[in-house]
């Protein structure tokens, strides 16, 4: 006869130490595993810390320009006559002072160290030497024409920034460096529109130019503050890039405060008659603007009074019909006899009583080249007064 086994019964206390020891083992694995997460977490950011460290390098060159540098452009008679030692001008291999003479822009290359620490010039040696190109070459009266001072400040505060990124240098000296710098190349796109390609290039100076702003601008959201011409380059930010959506919207995004400024509100208003196509009100607003906002504005200012040319050929078209010459120029803040040659270049008949002769049918656009923003120069001009170079670059205005 078969008997069936019983089952054995497990007590009460069996099952709750079963339980409880299977809960410890897995709590013991689950904060062995947090503490093995943590502490590969923790070699990982040491590790990126000193990867870091090592891609970073920090410049020692306490020169404006690397002493082999300037042996080498010296064998090679490379020096440029702003840099070479006086009295030495008319030797066979002219030297190089190294008191003036400053770091070349570099193109990457291969088999081209740019990250030697030797070569590379730290924060406070870079500040002063975007001082001295703008003291002692970009405002110096005895040296001249200004388009070869343009070009060789140009190159070497290209040099500068390149020593800049390679640094990744941030904070108060990036901002000390770059603000200079943007007015500079604003200011030089306002003195040498017109110049033959040649001796200037607007399409290259306003790359450089948007590339520094753009930066600027970048530091003044990260970097703490205070900022105190913060105002002034986001003002000319927008009056550079007028009728651009994002320089708009970086406007917008600004604070409350810094956004209700004087400066950049009337900013705002510039740019809304623009995108309106008010040259009217444009240029009424316009004669508000400092000089170096004016510079920044200049060269839209051409566009404007095109726009109100066309404007008025339409509304006035009429055989019979007078406009005065001077209330026109009093519309373009021009003086009449740079208006009359302004209505001529689009085909606007300007009679000897200086009466203008509208007509939709008789408005042309020039032919490329022959329209230049010169002619809007004075608009801008009228309003450096007593300013100097280095008031308006180093923002005394």
């Amino acid at each position: 006869m078969n008997r069936r086994r019983a089952p054995r019964r497990t007590s009460h206390s069996q099952r709750s130490g079963a339980s409880s020891n299977t809960q410890w083992l897995q709590m013991n694995k689950q904060q062995c595993r947090e503490k093995e997460k943590a502490h590969r977490k923790e070699v990982e950011d040491e590790e990126q810390r000193l990867l870091g460290k090592e891609s970073v390098p920090v410049g020692t060159c306490q020169t404006m320009c690397p002493a082999q540098e300037l042996l080498d452009r010296e064998a090679k008679r490379r020096l440029h006559h702003f840099e070479v030692l006086r009295a030495t001008e008319r030797d066979r291999k002219p030297k190089g002072d190294l008191m003036r003479a400053v770091k070349e822009y570099s193109r990457p290359a291969a088999g081209k160290d740019l990250t030697n620490p030797s070569v590379l010039r730290p924060p406070a040696v870079l500040l002063n030497t975007v001082r001295y190109l703008i003291d002692d070459i970009a405002t110096s009266p005895s040296l001249h024409p200004w388009t070869e001072v343009y070009s060789f400040v140009f190159d070497r505060l290209r040099g500068v920034k390149q020593d800049m990124i390679i640094q990744r240098v941030s904070g108060k000296d990036c901002v000390a460096i770059l603000e200079p710098t943007v007015r500079f190349l604003i200011y030089a796109s306002f003195r040498l529109c017109g110049q033959p390609l040649r001796l200037y290039d607007p399409l290259i100076n306003d790359t450089h130019l948007q590339e520094n702003l753009s930066w600027l601008l970048d530091c003044y959201s990260t970097e703490t503050g205070p900022h105190p011409n913060q105002e002034e380059f986001q003002s000319v930010g927008l009056l550079y890039n007028l009728g651009s959506y994002r320089a708009a919207q970086h406007i917008i995004e600004l604070p409350e405060p810094l956004r209700s400024s004087p400066s950049i509100r009337l900013a705002l208003s510039i740019n809304q008659a623009f995108l309106e196509r008010n040259p009217v009100r444009l240029l009424r607003l316009a004669d508000r603007l400092s000089f170096l906002q004016a510079c920044a504005l200049h060269r839209h200012l051409s566009t404007c009074c095109r726009d109100l040319l066309l404007i008025y050929s339409h509304g006035y078209s009429s055989r019979n019909c007078r406009f005065p010459l001077d209330r026109l120029a009093q519309l373009l803040t021009l003086d009449t006899s740079l208006t009359a040659k302004f209505c001529r270049t689009f085909g606007v008949d300007v009679k000897q009583d200086d009466q203008v002769v509208f007509s939709k049918a008789a408005f042309s656009e020039p032919e490329q080249g022959q329209m230049c923003c010169s002619l809007c120069h004075s608009i801008v001009s009228d309003k450096q007064k007593d300013l100097t170079l280095g008031n308006i670059i180093h923002g005394c205005a």
